[in-house]
Protein backbone atom coordinates (compact mmCIF):
# COMPACT_ATOMS: atom_id res chain seq x y z
CA UNK A 1 0.00 0.00 0.00
CA UNK A 2 1.70 3.13 -1.09
CA UNK A 3 2.47 5.88 2.11
CA UNK A 4 0.00 9.02 2.64
CA UNK A 5 0.87 11.83 2.12
CA UNK A 6 1.94 13.69 4.89
CA UNK A 7 -0.80 17.00 5.63
CA UNK A 8 0.98 20.24 5.69
CA UNK A 9 -0.49 23.98 6.54
CA UNK A 10 -0.31 24.35 2.61
CA UNK A 11 -2.19 22.07 2.46
CA UNK A 12 -5.14 23.78 4.47
CA UNK A 13 -4.36 27.25 2.51
CA UNK A 14 -1.72 28.37 4.64
CA UNK A 15 1.23 30.06 2.54
CA UNK A 16 4.90 30.13 3.65
CA UNK A 17 7.04 32.25 1.40
CA UNK A 18 9.18 35.28 1.95
CA UNK A 19 6.61 38.26 1.81
CA UNK A 20 6.95 39.04 5.55
CA UNK A 21 10.59 39.49 5.09
CA UNK A 22 9.83 42.17 1.91
CA UNK A 23 7.77 43.50 4.08
CA UNK A 24 10.22 44.03 6.37
CA UNK A 25 12.32 45.51 4.23
CA UNK A 26 9.75 48.31 3.03
CA UNK A 27 9.75 49.45 6.73
CA UNK A 28 13.42 49.66 6.74
CA UNK A 29 12.89 52.98 5.41
CA UNK A 30 11.06 54.16 8.06
CA UNK A 31 13.11 53.04 10.82
CA UNK A 32 15.14 55.75 12.62
CA UNK A 33 12.44 58.43 12.54
CA UNK A 34 10.75 59.83 15.58
CA UNK A 35 11.86 58.35 19.03
CA UNK A 36 14.62 56.30 18.87
CA UNK A 37 14.45 52.37 18.52
CA UNK A 38 15.84 50.01 21.19
CA UNK A 39 14.56 47.08 19.76
CA UNK A 40 13.05 46.85 16.60
CA UNK A 41 11.47 45.21 14.16
CA UNK A 42 11.74 41.17 14.54
CA UNK A 43 11.46 40.45 18.29
CA UNK A 44 8.59 39.52 19.97
CA UNK A 45 7.90 43.30 20.43
CA UNK A 46 9.76 46.43 19.82
CA UNK A 47 11.17 48.85 22.71
CA UNK A 48 10.60 52.84 22.13
CA UNK A 49 12.67 54.94 24.04
CA UNK A 50 10.72 57.54 25.81
CA UNK A 51 13.34 58.82 28.12
CA UNK A 52 14.47 59.07 31.34
CA UNK A 53 15.60 55.52 30.86
CA UNK A 54 12.44 54.13 29.82
CA UNK A 55 10.70 52.32 27.36
CA UNK A 56 7.87 51.79 24.92
CA UNK A 57 6.83 47.99 24.40
CA UNK A 58 4.66 47.77 21.87
CA UNK A 59 3.17 44.30 19.80
CA UNK A 60 0.59 43.75 17.85
CA UNK A 61 -1.50 40.20 17.18
CA UNK A 62 -4.53 38.34 16.78
CA UNK A 63 -6.42 35.76 16.94
CA UNK A 64 -6.67 34.21 14.02
CA UNK A 65 -9.12 31.47 12.47
CA UNK A 66 -9.52 30.34 16.19
CA UNK A 67 -12.32 32.63 15.22
CA UNK A 68 -14.27 30.12 12.94
CA UNK A 69 -14.20 27.70 15.82
CA UNK A 70 -15.71 30.21 18.22
CA UNK A 71 -18.71 30.57 15.36
CA UNK A 72 -18.89 27.12 14.58
CA UNK A 73 -20.07 26.73 18.54
CA UNK A 74 -21.67 30.05 18.25
CA UNK A 75 -19.89 31.07 22.09
CA UNK A 76 -17.79 34.33 21.95
CA UNK A 77 -16.78 34.73 25.53
CA UNK A 78 -13.34 33.21 25.14
CA UNK A 79 -12.10 35.04 22.57
CA UNK A 80 -11.44 38.03 23.49
CA UNK A 81 -9.00 36.18 26.39
CA UNK A 82 -6.98 34.87 23.76
CA UNK A 83 -6.43 38.22 21.83
CA UNK A 84 -5.30 39.79 25.37
CA UNK A 85 -2.69 36.36 25.66
CA UNK A 86 -1.43 36.64 22.40
CA UNK A 87 -0.32 40.68 23.17
CA UNK A 88 0.36 40.48 26.32
CA UNK A 89 2.76 37.30 26.25
CA UNK A 90 4.98 38.92 23.59
CA UNK A 91 5.32 41.93 25.50
CA UNK A 92 6.41 39.66 28.42
CA UNK A 93 9.53 38.83 26.23
CA UNK A 94 11.38 41.74 26.01
CA UNK A 95 11.23 42.18 30.01
CA UNK A 96 8.09 44.68 29.64
CA UNK A 97 5.10 45.00 32.56
CA UNK A 98 2.17 45.01 30.32
CA UNK A 99 0.37 48.34 30.73
CA UNK A 100 -3.01 48.55 28.74
CA UNK A 101 -4.20 47.46 25.31
CA UNK A 102 -6.93 48.96 22.41
CA UNK A 103 -8.44 46.15 19.74
CA UNK A 104 -10.04 46.14 16.44
CA UNK A 105 -12.83 44.54 15.53
CA UNK A 106 -14.69 44.50 12.37
CA UNK A 107 -17.86 42.55 11.97
CA UNK A 108 -20.13 41.83 9.05
CA UNK A 109 -23.00 42.92 11.39
CA UNK A 110 -22.99 44.00 14.74
CA UNK A 111 -25.16 41.87 16.62
CA UNK A 112 -25.52 42.76 20.31
CA UNK A 113 -24.33 39.52 21.67
CA UNK A 114 -21.85 39.02 19.45
CA UNK A 115 -20.35 42.37 20.84
CA UNK A 116 -21.29 41.87 24.55
CA UNK A 117 -19.54 38.25 24.19
CA UNK A 118 -16.52 39.40 22.53
CA UNK A 119 -16.66 42.27 25.47
CA UNK A 120 -16.46 39.20 28.56
CA UNK A 121 -13.83 37.92 26.99
CA UNK A 122 -11.56 41.24 27.08
CA UNK A 123 -12.51 42.02 29.96
CA UNK A 124 -11.34 38.74 31.79
CA UNK A 125 -8.48 38.54 29.63
CA UNK A 126 -7.74 42.16 30.87
CA UNK A 127 -8.41 40.70 34.27
CA UNK A 128 -6.02 38.07 34.36
CA UNK A 129 -3.47 39.72 32.43
CA UNK A 130 -3.50 43.39 35.51
CA UNK A 131 -4.18 45.54 32.36
CA UNK A 132 -6.71 47.97 31.32
CA UNK A 133 -8.36 48.62 27.36
CA UNK A 134 -8.19 51.88 27.27
CA UNK A 135 -10.31 52.16 23.56
CA UNK A 136 -10.52 50.31 20.54
CA UNK A 137 -12.26 50.78 17.02
CA UNK A 138 -15.41 48.77 15.31
CA UNK A 139 -15.02 48.38 11.89
CA UNK A 140 -18.86 47.28 10.04
CA UNK A 141 -17.24 45.39 6.64
CA UNK A 142 -19.88 43.18 5.15
CA UNK A 143 -17.93 43.06 2.54
CA UNK A 144 -14.90 42.10 3.87
CA UNK A 145 -15.39 39.73 6.41
CA UNK A 146 -16.86 36.12 6.10
CA UNK A 147 -16.97 33.39 8.23
CA UNK A 148 -18.67 29.83 8.74
CA UNK A 149 -21.93 31.06 10.19
CA UNK A 150 -23.81 33.74 7.74
CA UNK A 151 -23.67 37.21 8.83
CA UNK A 152 -21.84 36.57 12.34
CA UNK A 153 -18.34 36.85 10.48
CA UNK A 154 -15.67 39.10 12.73
CA UNK A 155 -11.86 39.83 12.92
CA UNK A 156 -10.10 40.94 16.00
CA UNK A 157 -6.84 42.06 16.53
CA UNK A 158 -5.16 43.90 19.53
CA UNK A 159 -2.05 46.13 20.22
CA UNK A 160 -0.34 46.06 23.27
CA UNK A 161 1.77 48.19 25.21
CA UNK A 162 4.14 47.75 28.14
CA UNK A 163 6.95 49.40 30.18
CA UNK A 164 10.11 48.42 30.91
CA UNK A 165 13.11 50.36 31.75
CA UNK A 166 15.81 50.57 28.86
CA UNK A 167 18.83 49.19 30.91
CA UNK A 168 16.27 45.84 32.28
CA UNK A 169 15.00 45.00 28.45
CA UNK A 170 15.33 41.10 27.85
CA UNK A 171 16.86 40.41 24.44
CA UNK A 172 19.17 37.50 24.75
CA UNK A 173 22.24 39.28 24.49
CA UNK A 174 23.14 38.07 27.88
CA UNK A 175 22.74 34.34 27.23
CA UNK A 176 25.67 32.39 28.24
CA UNK A 177 27.03 29.04 27.44
CA UNK A 178 25.38 25.92 29.55
CA UNK A 179 21.97 28.56 30.36
CA UNK A 180 19.04 26.37 31.06
CA UNK A 181 15.70 26.48 29.05
CA UNK A 182 12.49 26.09 31.08
CA UNK A 183 9.44 25.26 29.64
CA UNK A 184 6.17 26.64 30.58
CA UNK A 185 3.27 24.31 30.23
CA UNK A 186 0.50 25.63 27.32
CA UNK A 187 -3.25 23.71 27.61
CA UNK A 188 -3.55 23.06 24.13
CA UNK A 189 -2.98 24.61 20.67
CA UNK A 190 -3.61 28.09 22.33
CA UNK A 191 -4.42 30.31 19.16
CA UNK A 192 -1.86 29.48 16.28
CA UNK A 193 -2.13 26.18 14.09
CA UNK A 194 -5.84 26.04 13.49
CA UNK A 195 -5.85 26.09 9.67
CA UNK A 196 -4.08 22.60 10.11
CA UNK A 197 -6.58 21.58 12.61
CA UNK A 198 -9.78 22.18 11.12
CA UNK A 199 -7.92 20.89 7.71
CA UNK A 200 -6.99 17.32 9.52
CA UNK A 201 -10.37 17.16 12.11
CA UNK A 202 -13.08 18.45 10.65
CA UNK A 203 -12.48 18.06 6.66
CA UNK A 204 -9.91 14.79 6.99
CA UNK A 205 -11.57 13.22 9.64
CA UNK A 206 -15.09 14.14 9.34
CA UNK A 207 -15.83 15.07 13.08
CA UNK A 208 -18.25 17.37 13.71
CA UNK A 209 -17.45 20.84 16.30
CA UNK A 210 -20.31 18.55 18.93
CA UNK A 211 -17.83 15.48 18.45
CA UNK A 212 -17.34 13.53 20.83
CA UNK A 213 -13.18 12.70 21.14
CA UNK A 214 -12.19 9.27 23.13
CA UNK A 215 -8.40 10.37 22.48
CA UNK A 216 -9.56 13.73 23.93
CA UNK A 217 -12.23 12.93 26.74
CA UNK A 218 -14.44 15.51 25.79
CA UNK A 219 -16.17 17.11 22.71
CA UNK A 220 -14.04 18.55 20.21
CA UNK A 221 -14.58 22.24 20.04
CA UNK A 222 -14.74 22.34 24.03
CA UNK A 223 -11.05 21.31 23.18
CA UNK A 224 -10.41 23.84 20.90
CA UNK A 225 -12.02 26.74 22.36
CA UNK A 226 -9.81 26.65 25.53
CA UNK A 227 -8.25 29.87 26.13
CA UNK A 228 -4.67 31.25 25.73
CA UNK A 229 -2.67 30.96 28.70
CA UNK A 230 -1.67 34.35 29.93
CA UNK A 231 1.46 34.35 31.68
CA UNK A 232 2.01 38.07 33.20
CA UNK A 233 1.47 36.98 36.41
CA UNK A 234 4.51 34.54 36.63
CA UNK A 235 6.93 36.03 34.32
CA UNK A 236 6.75 39.18 36.20
CA UNK A 237 7.68 37.61 39.54
CA UNK A 238 10.00 36.21 38.34
CA UNK A 239 11.24 39.40 36.94
CA UNK A 240 11.10 41.28 39.62
CA UNK A 241 13.18 38.51 41.51
CA UNK A 242 16.93 37.93 41.98
CA UNK A 243 16.70 35.43 39.15
CA UNK A 244 19.09 36.75 36.06
CA UNK A 245 16.37 36.43 33.44
CA UNK A 246 18.36 35.60 30.30
CA UNK A 247 15.91 35.40 27.89
CA UNK A 248 12.04 34.66 27.26
CA UNK A 249 10.20 33.58 24.44
CA UNK A 250 6.78 33.14 23.90
CA UNK A 251 6.33 29.64 22.10
CA UNK A 252 3.11 30.36 18.88
CA UNK A 253 3.74 29.41 15.65
CA UNK A 254 7.37 28.21 14.57
CA UNK A 255 7.39 26.62 18.25
CA UNK A 256 11.00 26.08 19.79
CA UNK A 257 11.66 28.05 16.44
CA UNK A 258 11.06 30.73 18.61
CA UNK A 259 14.00 30.92 20.69
CA UNK A 260 16.27 31.64 17.48
CA UNK A 261 14.43 35.25 17.42
CA UNK A 262 16.37 35.70 20.72
CA UNK A 263 19.68 38.39 20.40
CA UNK A 264 22.48 35.34 21.10
CA UNK A 265 24.76 32.85 18.38
CA UNK A 266 24.54 30.35 20.39
CA UNK A 267 22.35 27.56 19.57
CA UNK A 268 19.23 26.16 22.33
CA UNK A 269 19.75 22.25 22.49
CA UNK A 270 16.15 20.87 23.78
CA UNK A 271 16.91 17.56 24.63
CA UNK A 272 14.55 16.72 27.61
CA UNK A 273 10.97 17.22 25.45
CA UNK A 274 9.66 13.35 25.40
CA UNK A 275 6.26 12.26 23.49
CA UNK A 276 4.78 12.26 26.94
CA UNK A 277 4.96 16.34 27.01
CA UNK A 278 2.97 16.00 23.96
CA UNK A 279 -0.98 16.90 24.91
CA UNK A 280 -3.56 14.52 23.24
CA UNK A 281 -4.84 17.31 20.65
CA UNK A 282 -1.18 17.27 19.21
CA UNK A 283 -1.28 13.79 19.27
CA UNK A 284 -4.74 13.29 17.61
CA UNK A 285 -3.77 16.12 14.79
CA UNK A 286 -0.30 13.99 13.91
CA UNK A 287 -1.40 10.63 13.72
CA UNK A 288 -5.02 10.69 12.34
CA UNK A 289 -3.66 13.15 9.96
CA UNK A 290 -0.29 12.04 8.95
CA UNK A 291 1.09 14.90 9.78
CA UNK A 292 5.27 15.00 10.28
CA UNK A 293 7.52 15.66 13.14
CA UNK A 294 8.76 19.08 11.37
CA UNK A 295 5.10 20.15 10.33
CA UNK A 296 3.95 19.48 14.14
CA UNK A 297 6.43 22.02 15.39
CA UNK A 298 6.53 24.43 12.74
CA UNK A 299 2.74 24.93 13.62
CA UNK A 300 2.17 24.11 17.23
CA UNK A 301 3.64 24.72 20.72
CA UNK A 302 3.42 21.23 21.28
CA UNK A 303 2.50 21.42 24.95
CA UNK A 304 5.07 24.48 26.19
CA UNK A 305 3.05 27.48 26.02
CA UNK A 306 6.78 30.07 27.32
CA UNK A 307 10.17 29.66 27.86
CA UNK A 308 12.82 31.06 30.12
CA UNK A 309 16.27 31.07 30.17
CA UNK A 310 18.46 31.35 33.05
CA UNK A 311 21.52 30.56 34.46
CA UNK A 312 22.00 26.63 35.94
CA UNK A 313 22.24 28.03 39.28
CA UNK A 314 19.25 29.80 38.99
CA UNK A 315 16.75 26.83 38.10
CA UNK A 316 15.21 25.69 41.35
CA UNK A 317 14.56 29.42 42.81
CA UNK A 318 12.94 29.76 38.96
CA UNK A 319 11.09 26.75 38.97
CA UNK A 320 9.64 27.69 42.08
CA UNK A 321 8.27 30.93 41.27
CA UNK A 322 7.23 29.87 38.26
CA UNK A 323 5.41 26.73 39.46
CA UNK A 324 3.12 28.97 42.01
CA UNK A 325 0.59 28.93 38.64
CA UNK A 326 0.11 25.36 39.03
CA UNK A 327 1.50 24.56 35.17
CA UNK A 328 3.88 22.50 34.48
CA UNK A 329 7.45 23.09 34.43
CA UNK A 330 9.78 21.68 32.53
CA UNK A 331 13.90 22.06 32.37
CA UNK A 332 14.09 21.44 28.57
CA UNK A 333 17.68 21.62 27.65
CA UNK A 334 20.48 24.19 27.84
CA UNK A 335 22.16 26.69 25.57
CA UNK A 336 25.44 25.43 23.85
CA UNK A 337 27.89 27.70 22.46
CA UNK A 338 29.21 24.54 19.83
CA UNK A 339 25.81 24.40 18.06
CA UNK A 340 25.68 25.14 14.39
CA UNK A 341 21.73 25.51 14.64
CA UNK A 342 19.72 27.98 16.21
CA UNK A 343 17.51 25.28 18.22
CA UNK A 344 18.36 21.34 18.07
CA UNK A 345 15.26 18.84 19.16
CA UNK A 346 17.01 15.31 20.21
CA UNK A 347 15.59 12.12 20.45
CA UNK A 348 12.82 10.89 19.37
CA UNK A 349 12.15 14.02 17.21
CA UNK A 350 15.47 14.59 15.89
CA UNK A 351 15.17 17.86 14.60
CA UNK A 352 16.79 21.31 13.75
CA UNK A 353 15.64 24.85 13.04
CA UNK A 354 16.64 25.92 9.72
CA UNK A 355 16.27 29.69 10.25
CA UNK A 356 16.47 31.29 6.86
CA UNK A 357 13.24 29.08 5.77
CA UNK A 358 11.87 29.62 9.01
CA UNK A 359 10.96 25.04 9.49
CA UNK A 360 12.34 22.22 11.66
CA UNK A 361 14.21 20.04 9.18
CA UNK A 362 15.18 16.45 10.33
CA UNK A 363 18.65 15.50 11.05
Amino acid sequence: MPKKKPTTSEDAGVRIDDALPRLIRSLETVRGLGAPQRLGIGHFASVIEIGDNLGLAVTTDGVGTKILIAQMMDRYDTIGIDCVAMNVNDLLCVGATPVTMVDYLAVQEPHDRLLEEIGIGLAEGARRADINICGGELAQIRPMVNGVKADWGFDLVGTGIGLVALDAVVDGNSIENGDVVLGIASNGLHSNGYSLARKVLLEQLGLKIDSYVPELKGALGEELLKDTFIYVEEILELLNSDVPVKGLAHITSDGFGNLARLNTSMGFHINNFSKTNVHDIFHLIQERGSVEDEEMFRVYNMGIGFCVIVPPNSVSYATSILSKSGRNIIELGHVDRELDKPVIITEPFRLFWNKEIKRFEKY
